[in-house]
């Protein structure tokens, strides 16, 4: 019988949710979990580019994987895909135009597209497309899936009460304070069964003011374009809500570290690269020597040109 009286808990938002007719799940690697077992995936083609999120997906799967390489350009090379194999595509900062994503779709047809870093970039009817929200809103967990295949059996809803205390610290207090348990959140995903996006994520979705947060995404992004872009080796397009702006430049490793002192915090998205490629890999240079600018709705004009300036002064 449900309670009725007592304390007010957290409110129930109700304004329209983004992708609010995908599958809701709790993570972007078992959004991917879950395409391996509806479309009986037992090979793939990975780039070697990618966070270690998915490794232990691939094995637990027991997937044969083959890597291919991406150009400087953050575009796929050529592969021969065989019949009985998919291909993983990563939307690296959301520089894959639907044209681009639609020709790869006709010449391999078993595609996936992970929207990790293209959240606002709409998915394409016909095509497998993966978004994670914890990487552009402030939820600790959640995924969204489109697909038209179908896992038999039903999964459990997550729960993310006891997750939220590094997400609501930070809103109060320092970023600074609260990173081990951001990291902690991001490690528990790696144990993680497949399981439906929770109550408290979904409403809190429900809450979000999507088009100021991708005009103000937008805006970012084109004001470090127009800023950088003399210095950048990226040749980029705007994608609309950016995830983050890649400003690929000689020496970004150093710049990074100094940058963080300067408690502008610059991630290394790929880490593992180092260990995956070779120094004179692509990757590994991509890896290591793009910044990944924050450009998020938490800034305005003031913040972008702050960490501009201190680019150019460092």
């Amino acid at each position: 019988m449900k309670e009725i009286g007592g304390y007010i808990e957290f409110e129930t938002f109700r304004s329209p949710m983004l992708y609010d007719d995908g599958i809701k799940l709790n993570c972007g690697r078992n959004a991917f979990a879950y395409l391996i077992e509806s479309r009986n995936i037992r090979k793939i083609w990975f780039p070697k580019m990618m966070c270690d999120s998915n490794d232990k997906v691939l094995s637990d799967h027991g997937l044969e994987v083959k890597y291919y390489s991406i150009g400087k350009d953050l575009k796929m090379e050529d592969i021969t895909l065989a019949d009985d194999e998919w291909l993983y595509v990563v939307n690296y900062y959301g520089q894959l135009t639907d044209e681009y994503i639609v020709s790869l779709k006709k010449k391999y047809d078993r595609l996936i597209v992970d929207n990790a870093q293209a959240y606002f970039q709409k998915h394409i009817a016909g095509i497998d497309t993966i978004y994670t929200c914890r990487k552009f809103f402030g939820v600790s967990d959640g995924a969204v899936l489109y697909t038209n295949s179908e896992i038999g059996s039903d999964y459990p809803v997550d729960q993310s009460y006891d997750r939220i205390n590094f997400l609501v610290g930070r809103f109060e207090r320092n970023a600074s304070e609260f990173y081990s348990e951001y990291a902690a959140n991001n490690d528990l995903f790696f144990e993680e069964p497949l399981k439906r996006m929770s109550k408290l994520t979904e409403n809190l979705l429900h809450g979000i003011d999507y088009a100021f947060i991708e005009k103000r995404r937008t805006e970012n992004f084109r004001l470090y374009h127009e800023k950088l872009a003399c210095l950048n080796k990226l040749d980029l397009n705007i994608p609309n809500g950016a995830f983050m702006y890649p400003l690929y430049i000689e020496n970004g490793s150093e710049i990074r570290e100094k940058l963080n002192g300067m408690k502008i915090y610059i991630p290394t998205l790929w880490p593992n690269v180092f260990d995956r490629c070779r120094e004179t890999d692509a990757e590994y240079d991509l890896a290591r020597n793009i910044l990944p600018l924050p450009c998020d709705h938490r800034y305005s004009c003031d913040e972008i040109n702050y960490v501009i300036e201190a680019i150019k002064n460092v």
